[in-house]
């Protein structure tokens, strides 16, 4: 559990968690099943990532006994120390490729936004609503944060990011933490989470507003994700 996901529906990435001991484990999937690939440097959960299946990057996340502030980029086989982010964090969403990642708020509960360049991180525009276990969809210049919780509130509020500042979105109909999110910003997908129960809903986001649409088939929280709006995978 509370592993990250990146790439596509046919060429994907699952890497880090529990199990309940951390994980530095990755998997990669081409669309029918999965294959063990190169083990992470740093074994943690309530990571986050992004990339593709052979430009991969993953970075914060809790790993025993203190949260992480460490990167590593993925070649398709082995992981390699990127540079550190400027806020160690668990809980938190991102979004992005290996050399244009964002990293969204997350543990202690914050708004930072922080920007890889494939070297090195630097402070972006704070979210208006600090939260963590949110959905991330989209780039660095045209991010997504989706719903989440404040400790304890959770929140439906989604927020659309221009490369220096965030803005109101449209708000998501079931407000839920530790949700999928997959896409981009103007054709996201969430899915799954709690709230505080687990469900199987799944919205459809269109850059205004949100909509129901097929439920998973099997309700889950803290799963990785892969994948557009109409070729996703949990």
């Amino acid at each position: 559990e509370t592993l990250a996901g990146a790439g596509t529906q046919n060429a994907a990435l699952a890497f880090g968690g529990r199990t309940p001991s951390d994980s530095n484990a990755t998997e990669e999937y081409d669309g029918s099943s999965w294959a063990s690939g190169g083990n992470m440097i740093f074994a943690r959960r309530e990571l986050a990532g992004g990339g593709q299946q052979n430009s991969g990057i993953v970075f914060g996340g809790y790993g025993t006994p203190a949260n992480s502030s460490c990167t590593e980029e993925y070649d398709g086989s082995t992981w390699a120390a990127g540079g550190a982010m400027i806020n160690a964090r668990s809980n938190l969403s991102g979004t992005g490729e290996q050399n244009a990642a964002l990293a969204i708020g997350g543990f202690p509960i914050n708004g930072y936004t922080e920007e890889y360049n494939g070297s090195s991180w630097t402070a972006g525009g704070a979210t208006i609503t600090s939260r963590q276990y949110s959905g991330a969809a989209g780039e660095q210049n045209a991010g997504l944060v989706i719903s989440g919780d404040t400790n304890p509130t959770i929140v439906t509020c989604v927020e659309e990011y221009n490369g220096t500042s965030w803005s109101a979105g449209g708000a998501i109909i079931t407000g839920r933490f530790r949700v999928g999110g997959t896409g981009t910003q103007n054709a996201a997908l969430a899915y799954g989470g709690q709230t505080p129960g687990v469900v199987a809903c799944t919205e459809a986001y269109d850059g205004t507003s949100w909509s129901a649409t097929c439920t998973m088939i099997t309700a889950r929280s803290g799963f990785g994700t892969a994948g557009t709006q109409n070729s996703a995978l949990a």
